[in-house]
């Protein structure tokens, strides 16, 4: 069944049948109801093959997401992140396809799989941002949105980590820790944000932590915190709290907690960070800061579609204000 066939059976022009299936208002609109009905009736689908090559556009989104964990998606933070986007693309119209380095078999760069699958933009999270291919596609003539970097002249989607960071440190400082250890993730644009929001913190209340409180970790890396934690505590002065860089990463701290017969807040207290549905599952629950994910991933996917819909929209840097969750796992001294 084509439009021609509709238009025969229906006696009006080809025209009059594609404003009917489009919404036109331009038309009577007994005879547009009449046509979609029949259209339904016939179960009639678009050729979208051909309409992709009439607009010179695929509606197909690319998604380019590498995590050096490997927890793909069940990285439940940066998951609900492209879930909340697709559902936005899916709104507007458009499917996505994950971007990576084949072609068949053979190997490709980000840039050319885009190509391949007619991408009319991407969004990028959770990748090296600093990766020479990366950056290529980035500056690429396909329109792209990242999440949690920010490019040169180029829309960004991210929370506010400073303000994250320094609102969890001011919660403790007013909980009566004066001896605060971090674990924090990789160097990398966030870690350097919320390590600031951290230090500033420290430094408006007047507290200074000695250089062995502040260890590097890795982002949802349970192996290397639950190393860091040991480390923490068998300190001749232990921390009174540990931050963990992120909620997934505290399974190993609380497991290694376990292991030393350490309770936790009555030994030590402990806060994660992204505000997943696991932290609020834990007991004690766990204090952190929620990041609102789906929030970014909405807004990500709508300023996507302005660049590909728009090729003059402006660049936008947009910040997300999440939330401070107090839980249970941090007591008062």
């Amino acid at each position: 069944m084509t439009i021609k066939d509709i238009a025969k059976a229906m006696g009006v022009s080809t025209a009059t049948v594609s404003k009917a299936l489009n919404g036109y208002s331009d038309i009577n609109a007994e005879t547009a109801a009449k046509i979609r009905a029949f259209a339904k009736e016939a179960n009639y689908h678009p050729n979208i093959a051909a309409r992709q090559l009439k607009i010179n556009s695929s509606h197909n989104i690319g998604v380019l997401f590498v995590d050096d964990t490997d927890s793909g998606l069940t990285h439940e933070f940066f998951s609900s992140i492209l879930n909340s986007a697709k559902i936005e693309f899916e709104k507007l119209g458009y499917d996505i396809t994950f971007i990576n380095h084949s072609i068949g078999g053979t190997e490709a760069t980000f840039l050319e799989h885009a190509k391949y699958r007619r991408c009319d933009g991407v969004l990028i999270a959770c990748v090296d941002f600093e990766n020479k291919e990366v950056v290529e596609l980035v500056n690429s003539d396909i329109p792209t949105v990242t999440i949690d970097y920010q490019y040169p002249g180029k829309s960004s989607v991210m929370s506010d980590d400073f303000e994250g960071s320094y609102v969890l440190t001011e919660y403790l400082l007013n909980m009566g820790h004066k001896k605060i250890a971090i674990i924090h993730g990789e160097d990398t644009c966030v870690t350097r944000k919320r390590l600031d929001g951290f230090y500033s913190a420290l430094a408006d209340y007047g507290v200074n932590i000695p250089p062995e409180y502040e260890i590097e970790g890795a982002y949802h890396d349970t192996k290397i915190c639950s190393e860091a934690t040991r480390k923490l505590m068998s300190l001749k002065e232990p921390p009174t709290v540990i931050m963990y860089p992120d909620d997934f990463a505290y399974l190993g701290g609380m497991s290694e907690l376990e292991k030393m017969g350490l309770e936790v807040p009555k030994d030590v207290s402990v806060t994660g960070y992204d505000g997943i549905n696991l932290s609020q599952c834990l007991r004690p629950q766990l204090t952190t800061y929620q990041q609102d994910s789906e929030e970014i991933g909405r807004r990500a996917a709508r300023k996507l579609i302005s660049h590909i819909e728009d090729r003059d929209a402006k660049p936008e840097q947009i910040k997300v204000d999440g939330r401070l969750l107090t839980g249970k796992s941090v007591t008062k001294i």
